[in-house]
């Protein structure tokens, strides 16, 4: 019987050290992010009240400090960690996410991918508190989304790296702000990626007059990039377009097109 009784809570004892990892068959997600197919949840952590720090640029040590352009507020914070399966890449679920994610409305305030986000180490250690998360500069990826209202004070963060073994992980976190968050803006260069990227960008909140911060922002994200060429469409699309000429877009590089759109969107021409 004592040796039955030790065999048994070893048995216990393995079960309680497994408790905390599931498949992602279980459902463990974040709102409005799909489950990874197969995936395996490593890491989990329930909402709690924190300050965070979410970067808007990318990460650089100088003189041993950290430096970065970021948002800092206070609310709570849930996270996942998926490990994924040897068949699926990183970037592939990373971009399955974002695309769920700006499906229901969220649109992207920073993106940055391989090099472009900085030191992966920083992401581990310093943004992530999580080791796990160290890898490969050149396989990572980096987007901070703002969800649509009436969610609108809710940020989603993905992080996608593959680390030095090929292993395959996708962060997710979610933060509910303690206040409103008030304009927060995208980046120039966030929003020039998306758009090279997606042929497309949609803002169907951009409605009425062309509002001067957006116009500044679009222009500037345009002039990243002087042969880009796009066309803009919505009841105000020839009102935008004259205010990023006077913006300083040359006028040979933008196109009014249709109208029956709601708010903004502008494509690509290629």
């Amino acid at each position: 019987m004592p040796e039955l009784k030790k065999t048994c809570l070893l048995a216990f004892s393995g079960l309680l050290f497994f408790l905390p990892l599931a498949h992602a068959d279980d459902q463990l997600s974040l709102p409005g992010l799909p489950v990874p197919q197969d995936a395996k949840v490593i890491d989990q952590s329930p909402a709690a009240e924190k300050e965070r720090i979410y970067p808007l640029a990318p990460l650089r040590r100088i003189s041993g400090q950290l430096r970065m352009d970021g948002i800092t507020r206070h609310g709570e914070v849930s996270s996942l960690t998926y490990q994924l399966p040897p068949e699926r890449k990183a970037l592939d679920e990373f971009t399955a996410a974002r695309e769920a994610l700006q499906a229901e409305g969220a649109y992207l305030l920073f993106w940055c991918q391989a090099r472009d986000c900085g030191d992966s180490s920083l992401w581990a250690n310093e943004i992530f508190k999580n080791a796990r998360l160290f890898g490969s500069d050149k396989d990572q990826a980096f987007l901070l989304l703002r969800k649509a209202p009436p969610q609108q004070d809710t940020l989603v963060a993905l992080y996608s790296i593959t680390r030095g073994k090929g292993t395959a992980l996708l962060h997710a976190e979610q933060f509910v702000a303690a206040e409103p968050l008030g304009d927060l803006l995208p980046t120039p260069g966030t929003v020039l990626r998306e758009l090279r990227d997606t042929g497309e960008l949609d803002y169907p909140s951009l409605v009425g007059a062309p509002q001067p911060a957006w116009v500044e922002l679009l222009a500037r994200s345009l002039n990243l990039d002087s042969t880009l060429r796009a066309s803009l469409a919505g009841a105000e699309a020839e009102a935008w377009r004259q205010a990023l000429i006077a913006s300083g877009v040359r006028e040979s590089r933008l196109e009014a097109g249709k109208q029956d759109v709601k708010g903004l969107h502008i494509e690509w021409i290629r």
